[in-house]
């Protein structure tokens, strides 16, 4: 018995059944109404988000038998053969298999002719970014002045590889990962034309798995059906997909939410029986945590349907906001540095510890966390830290009370009391401040090269060498004196 993969049977087949990317949509459709076909185009994206099916659905539009159109007729002999993968004049091209520059020129040759059936020669190249260095030499002067009856369709996933004069030469679509939402919109769709039961949350589960890939998806939902018996349920897609139950994440959730750290490691050493994923574990604890505090957030927030309303109320009303964020920040760092535990189970249970340790600091140690939170605003300045608690004013630090300027300018430096700055003695202050009061307006050394006022004291620099210049202001002061 001959079956069609979901994936190919449901392929799109005009533009009016694409899932979302409505931005190449649109400039698809307007270029063909205005009659405004650009003779090179280029889709790039991940796999499975519809380059391949855009790129025949246009391929259909210009061969159509009714005249270019925007939406092929779909019945036509040439909509017909295109959809079959029979078409003489749509040559698809694999350029993984056909790399070199022998290939390209074989594939060249026949540009020239006129298309045997249809009204334009279509060359579809799949994977092109494969195509050697010569090869994409050979195929730039046919790229950029093609004959009349021929276009040329680019798909890609890695457009960083292609060269700059390729990229030149054609129209650039980049087309977006699908939203889950979407995704899961078709499948429900596509599974009540085939009149199979399902549960929504178990769409909603496939659909994240595919990670924005509608190829993904249908075939992921090709094997919940296999694996369920004829049903795409709930229980068959956590245990096709290795995730467990929503009851124990929310289990966890509500732990938490009662600081109970004996019965959260209790909890995470349950899950072991089960030999879960933990970083799917912890993207679930976060993603849970996300819609609690949106329901926070937003008193309407209804859910979907993972999650009931009721639920996410009890929980938005048994975490503050502030402990909510900690937890997501713990779930989704932990997430990350889970690949640097010993082993993923050792790894997911130090996020409970680390998450029961900072929520009894922010429930019970008011005082602690604000001394806490102090000192990483300030570092080591005490005074600050006790002015964020409610003590006396901070003073202003000796930082803040230093002019500008760098920090060996002569002017900086004597600007300050006798005394104050730490590398210097009070009495060699005082003798350097009489000297520039007594020479004036004399030129300072190196005030020319360093562009300023020659009379300005900040010229003069306490740097490597500084004892012969103030041997050489002594001197000046002592001649101007004598005149």
């Amino acid at each position: 018995m001959s079956y069609t993969a979901l994936a190919r049977k449901w392929r799109p087949k005009k533009f009016s059944e694409l899932i979302g990317q409505e931005h190449v949509r649109r400039a698809l459709v307007n270029a063909l109404e205005s009659g405004r076909v650009h003779h090179a185009f280029l889709f790039t994206g991940t796999r499975g988000v519809g380059k391949t099916t855009i790129a025949r659905i246009l391929a259909k539009c210009l061969n159509c038998e009714t005249g270019v159109r925007a939406e092929p007729c779909g019945v036509c002999a040439s909509c017909l053969e295109i959809d079959a993968g029979r078409f003489p004049d749509l040559i698809e091209v694999d350029a993984a298999s056909r790399t070199k520059v022998d290939d390209t020129r074989e594939l060249l040759d026949n540009v020239q002719y006129a298309p045997t059936r249809g009204r334009y020669k279509v060359y579809l190249v799949d994977e092109v970014h494969m195509l050697s260095a010569h090869s994409f030499n050979a195929l730039l002067k046919t790229l950029e002045e093609p004959p009349p009856h021929v276009k040329f369709l680019l798909a890609t996933t890695d457009p960083q590889k292609l060269p700059a004069t390729v990229l030149s030469r054609c129209l650039q679509f980049n087309l977006k990962r699908l939203p889950a939402a979407d995704i899961a919109a078709r499948l429900k769709l596509i599974l009540e034309e085939e009149e199979v039961a399902f549960d929504a949350a178990g769409l909603k589960l496939v659909a994240q798995a595919a990670d924005g890939s509608m190829r993904d998806a249908l075939s992921l939902l090709d094997q919940l059906i296999a694996f369920g018996g004829g049903r795409a349920g709930e229980a068959e897609a956590r245990a096709m997909l290795g995730t467990i139950s929503r009851d124990h994440v929310l289990r966890i959730a509500q732990l938490l939410a009662e600081a109970d750290g004996a019965a959260l490691v209790s909890c995470a050493r349950s899950l072991e029986e089960f030999a879960p994923d933990y970083a799917q574990v912890l993207d679930e604890l976060a993603a849970l945590l996300v819609r609690v505090g949106l329901r926070q957030a937003v008193s309407d927030y209804e859910g979907d349907e993972l999650y009931a309303p009721e639920l996410l109320e009890r929980l938005a009303r048994a975490l503050s906001p502030e402990d909510v964020q900690l937890f997501y920040q713990t779930a989704i760092i932990g997430r990350r540095d889970l690949p640097l535990a010993p082993d993923p189970r050792t790894g997911f249970s130090g996020c409970g510890r680390h998450e029961r340790r900072r929520g009894r600091r922010r429930a019970g140690g008011g005082r602690r966390h604000d001394r806490l939170v102090g000192r990483r605003l300030v570092g080591r300045d005490r005074e600050r830290a006790r002015a964020l608690r409610g003590g006396a004013p901070a003073r202003e630090p000796l930082c803040a009370r230093r002019p500008p300027g760098p920090s060996r300018a002569l002017g900086a430096r004597c600007a300050q009391p006798a005394g104050a700055h730490p590398r210097a003695g009070g009495e060699a202050r005082a003798g350097t401040v009489a000297l520039l009061r007594r020479a004036g307006a004399a030129r300072v050394p190196g005030a020319k090269r360093r562009g300023r006022d020659p009379g300005a004291p900040r010229t003069a620099c306490l740097g490597a060498g500084a004892g012969r210049r103030t041997a050489r202001l002594r001197r000046r002061a002592g001649r101007s004196g004598a005149a």
